[in-house]
C-alpha cells in the first residue's frame, strides 16, 4: 500500500471533459537547486514560497505550478492534486502528436537534479506509485519532462536510471 501525505495545491483545475489519462510524466526538482533540505518545493506547489528567502527563488515569484505527486529523497510521497484533476506540471508540451500534456497526464516530481543520482528509496516509491496509477488509469507511456518539452526542459536528467523503473 502506498502512503502519501496530502497537501492541497491551488495550482490545478478540471481536465477537459472525456479526457483519458494515458501518460505518466517524471520530473526532477530541488529548491534551491541541488539542495534537498527544507520544504521549499512543498511551499512552491502551494503558493507559500517566500521568494525573498533565497536569491534563486526570485524567478519563481509569479510561477503557479504543481504536480500530482512529489517523492522526496527518503522515498516519502506527497500528493498535491487528485489524479482526476489537471495539475500544472508540464507547461508547453506534446507527446505523440498530442499537445497540452497536462490534460492527459499525471505528473510525478522526484526530489533531485539532472546530475546527481536519485535514491533507491525514490525508485522503490516510484515503482509502487506507478503500479497504483496503472491499476486505475490506462497509462500507455512513462516519459521524462524532457521528452515532452525537448529543448525547454532536461529533467529528470541523465542521473535518472530508467531501468530501475
Amino acid at each position: 500500500m502506498l502512503q502519501a501525505q496530502h497537501l492541497d495545491s491551488p495550482n490545478a483545475d478540471e481536465r477537459p471533459h472525456g479526457t483519458v489519462i494515458s501518460l505518466l510524466v517524471i520530473h526532477g526538482i530541488s529548491l534551491p537547486a541541488g539542495q534537498f533540505e527544507g520544504d521549499a518545493v512543498e511551499r512552491l506547489f502551494t503558493n507559500r514560497l517566500d521568494c525573498d528567502s533565497h536569491p534563486d527563488f526570485a524567478i519563481l515569484r509569479d510561477l503557479r505550478v504543481s504536480a500530482h505527486f512529489y517523492i522526496r529523497r527518503d522515498g516519502s510521497v506527497c500528493q498535491f492534486v487528485s489524479c482526476l484533476r489537471r495539475a500544472w506540471h508540464a507547461g508547453v508540451s506534446s507527446w505523440q502528436g498530442r499537445s497540452r500534456c497536462n490534460d492527459f497526464s499525471i505528473g510525478v516530481e522526484l526530489q533531485g537534479t539532472d546530475a546527481l543520482p536519485y535514491q533507491p528509496a525514490q525508485y522503490q516509491a516510484l515503482r509502487r506509485l506507478r503500479q497504483a496509477v496503472q491499476a486505475r488509469f490506462p497509462i500507455d507511456s512513462v516519459v521524462g519532462h524532457a521528452d515532452i518539452a525537448p529543448g525547454r526542459k532536461t529533467d529528470p536528467g541523465a542521473a535518472f536510471d530508467w531501468a530501475q523503473l
